[in-house]
């Protein structure tokens, strides 16, 4: 029998045995190997230290102090996936663990999201996934399905099992909690946790998860080939800004936010040009490429098959499904997604033509290949996750002009129908429906929660920052019935807070209360649909 004994003291946990990393020597884990991860590299980080990396030109500038341990895992003769672990001093450190997601097709270290975690004093990881690239890249895909499965479901798992005996084996005691948050991509990640990975975190946060992958690249793969059909189909940012200011007017807006537009529903046919009139309106192809985007993708039936976008985000649909100009398509942040995905991923044929497709059939054939079951995300049965005393919190902006909001209710809806219930479900799992907010964040309605992107919560409590309101219903048994989110504008002396507002727990939805400002969040009260 092995014996080893452990020598404590405030400042440091020092293993006696010779195997056993010394407790904080960040160095002392260079060559160390947790299962089929092995750390390559560890710095101890001093502030003021800048931090960029590949797609992240901006990185973060830390000003706290940690140990950074980089390593790589290989679970497959053809893996190669980049993690970093940040372990911030003994002194600071919250004694829990989380992990963060990635974005589009990954490819790097989200840095950004692991210092708003390192801040609020967790010990934070992130991955590449398994390659290295801009995450609208997927040309590293074709040939490769073991890639494609470290991208879909085993690099995220991986990284929070090695990242969780690395902090054991730094602090000489294991976090107390582990926690994971995502958005986007980083929110199929998070429901891939909960769905196979049921035990790897006590709470889980979801941000617009892309956790329909074929459907939603179906639906985006039909509006790219509308929008290029004819120059005539696409549509100005002009007449996209023209069009969300007739849907507000339409569905009520105050401050230019619609409070639920799953209830209203705006007709943009209304503004078709009558004769002899050019200005103040529509062409009638423009409206029928809008029209397209609302209703989403259907089937000859006309049933549908993955939902539209909702009315009052269409200013932002330039940027991400017009392009930048007439012609310009290709620049759009929608284009790399499906024609990558199927081209690569999905088919591994350097010849596919997004032109030359039909949708329905391009899904029918996607379904079920060997990347959609490595990136599948979309299974409502969450027993095991609820069993292992798992909580989930979920949201996504109503604005949100990559991934439409109503997929997000598609996913909880039918985890309710799988478990019996929206009673059954909220002991362990609520989604939060934000007005305003656009992907990840951004927009014109209070958007930020901490979450992975964007400012930090103006503090890190239950109420305002959507980690600490996982932890709280994990740790002390409180589920949260409204998370306040915060609008920041840039000013001379900083982030000055320009509104807050609740964010209910679906499907109740914030009511202004008909007294008091409404930038303030004391003005409005979570209340259930049309009362």
């Amino acid at each position: 029998m092995r014996f080893w004994y452990c020598l404590a003291s405030l400042a440091a946990v020092v293993c006696l045995d010779a195997s056993c990393a010394s407790a904080q020597d960040c160095h002392g884990l260079v060559g160390k190997n947790f299962r089929d991860a092995r750390i390559i590299e560890t710095d101890e980080v001093v502030p003021p230290f800048a931090i960029t990396g590949l797609g992240d030109p901006k990185g973060v500038s830390v000003k706290t102090p940690f140990c950074r341990a980089r390593g790589i895992i290989k679970p497959s003769s053809d893996s190669d996936i980049n993690f970093e672990v940040w372990l911030p001093p003994v002194g600071t450190w919250n004694g829990r663990y989380e992990g963060v997601g990635n974005g589009g097709f990954a490819g790097t270290v989200i840095y950004e999201a692991m210092y708003l975690a390192l801040q609020a004093g967790y010990a934070a990881s992130g991955t590449d996934t398994g390659h290295s690239g801009f995450m609208n890249e997927s040309l590293w895909a074709l040939g490769h399905p073991e890639k494609v499965k470290d991208l879909g479901w085993r690099a995220i798992h991986e990284t929070a099992v090695a990242s969780k005996e690395i902090i054991t084996a730094y602090y000489g005691k294991a976090a107390a909690y582990s926690y994971y948050s995502g958005c986007s991509t980083g929110g199929r990640q998070g429901l891939v946790e909960a769905q196979r990975f049921p035990g790897d975190y006590n709470g889980i946060v979801v941000g617009a998860p892309a956790n329909y992958w074929p459907q939603l690249l179906a639906s985006d793969l039909l509006t790219i080939q509308t929008v290029s059909a004819k120059p005539e189909n696409w549509v100005s940012p002009e007449k996209l800004a023209f069009v969300q200011t007739k849907a507000m007017e339409a569905c009520n807006a105050e401050n230019g936010i619609i409070d639920d537009p799953s209830q209203c529903h705006f007709n943009p046919s209304s503004l078709i040009c009558k004769e002899g009139r050019a200005e103040g309106c529509l062409s009638a192809t423009e409206v029928a490429t809008l029209q397209e985007i609302y209703s989403g993708l259907k089937d000859a039936n006309d049933t549908t098959i993955y939902p539209g976008f909702p009315p009052g985000g269409e200013a932002a649909w330039g940027r991400s499904k017009m392009g930048p100009g007439r012609g310009q398509l290709t620049e759009s942040l929608t284009y790399p997604m499906p024609t990558g995905f199927f081209r690569y991923l999905a088919f591994g044929n350097l010849d596919w033509d997004f032109r030359k497709v039909n949708p329905m059939d391009v899904l029918r054939q996607a379904v079920n290949s060997a990347a959609d079951r490595a990136v599948y995300s979309s299974d409502p049965d969450l027993n095991a996750f609820r069993e292992a005393g798992g909580k989930l919190i979920q949201y996504h902006g109503w604005n949100d002009p990559a991934i439409p909001a109503g997929s997000s209710i598609k996913y909880y809806e039918s985890v309710a129908t799988k478990m019996g219930g929206v009673e059954k479900i909220k002991t362990f799992y609520r989604l939060f429906m934000a007005p305003g907010m656009e992907h990840c964040g951004g927009g014109p309605g209070p958007n930020t929660v901490t979450g992975v992107f964007g400012e930090s919560a103006p503090s890190h409590d239950p109420d305002h920052d959507v980690v600490a309101a996982v932890a709280h219903w994990v740790e002390d048994g409180v589920a949260p019935t409204q998370i306040t989110a915060t609008l920041y504008r840039d000013t001379d002396r900083g982030k000055e807070i320009v509104a807050q507002r609740p964010w209910c727990a679906y499907p109740a939805i914030a009511h202004y209360s008909g007294h008091g400002d409404r930038s303030q969040a004391s003005s409005y009260a979570c209340v259930a649909p049309h009362e």
